[in-house]
């Protein structure tokens, strides 16, 4: 058995739950690894999958399959991204106050230890800077206590592709992202972890081992320990596999694409551009059996031999 992160790439439960849901129902997928540029296929079948791992902003679409999921058996683990952040900054990401009630349904489904809130990144700019931040966090800390005991946090990274976007912000709107020093990053994150744990819910720094200690532990956002425990009859150990510098993450099989996420996140380094990732969203045909630059091809079955042969570790960033 294996696990599967759907996906650290794009947002699959979003905008891909229908094309999801066709690949469960066929028992296998085709992926690319955005590195090595070779096509894999996975097993998809209950027996196969030890636990998907779901990375989301918006779970409304995923909801009506739930009760399918549960019935094939499958097993699952919810990374909810909920920021709150001003439309400037998350163009079409679902208002915060509505994807709270969404992550009420999730951990009464399934446990608070089965939904891990992220509040990620935390992008400090002309108009979100660290006091927007505090009161933000405060507020959904206080909506989303007893729904969660974990969240996920990093501070935005400055890849090529977010110094772009911010280019392009600061010309259209006069809003600058800025890259706070680390010794106030240490200070905000302090606090942000005081307010949360009076709330009982726990930090974790994802890829900032510099911030971890004292209230805030080290995140492993694929987590082999936390699968097991939650499903011990399915999920044995799991080598740790970091995708980067800082990554506790366990080995896993990530069936998502880049550039396929229409949100428009001006963080996001997962999209080359906002005009690609749209125009694929908008060709994407949910029979197809890869999530992006796959022919439609007819339906066909895959037997666990022929999944376990094997494939590149994929290599992601976190949305």
């Amino acid at each position: 058995m294996k696990v599967s992160s759907v996906s650290r790439r794009t947002d699959v439960p979003a905008f891909y739950s229908e094309w999801f849901m066709n690949r469960i129902r066929d028992g296998y997928v085709r992926y690319v690894n955005p590195f090595s540029g070779k096509i894999h296929k996975a097993s998809l079948r209950p027996e196969d999958v030890a636990a998907f791992v779901l990375w989301s902003k918006n779970y409304s679409p995923l909801l009506p399959h739930l009760d399918e999921l549960d019935t094939r058996g499958y097993r699952m683990l919810f990374h909810f991204t909920i920021n709150g952040l001003p439309r400037e900054l998350e163009p079409l990401v679902p208002n915060a106050s509505d994807m709270v009630e969404v992550a009420k349904t999730l951990s009464q489904r399934y446990t608070q230890d089965a939904v891990l809130w992220r509040y990620d990144p935390v992008l400090i700019s002309s108009i979100t800077d660290q006091h927007y931040h505090l009161h933000r966090f405060r507020e959904l800390c206080t909506a989303l206590e007893g729904m969660v005991k974990r969240c996920y946090f990093s501070f935005a990274v400055f890849h090529r592709k977010v110094h772009r976007n911010a280019s392009a912000l600061r010309r259209e709107s006069g809003i600058a992202l800025l890259n706070l020093p680390i010794t106030e990053r240490i200070t905000l994150a302090g606090q942000m972890a005081a307010i949360a744990s009076e709330r009982g819910i726990q930090m974790f720094t994802c890829c900032g081992d510099y911030l971890a200690g004292g209230m805030i532990e080290k995140a492993h956002c694929t987590d082999g320990d936390l699968l097991r425990s939650l499903y011990p009859e399915r999920v044995r150990r799991f080598a740790e596999v970091p995708t980067r510098d800082g990554c506790g993450c366990c080995e896993c099989t990530d069936i998502g694409a880049y550039d396929t996420c229409p949100h428009g996140c001006v963080y996001c380094y997962a999209n080359s551009d906002v005009t690609t990732a749209m125009r694929n969203y908008q060709i994407h045909d949910p029979l197809t059996d890869m999530l992006a630059d796959g022919p439609r091809l007819p339906r066909v079955e895959s037997t666990p031999a022929q999944s376990a042969r094997g494939g590149d570790q994929d290599l992601t960033l976190d949305l």
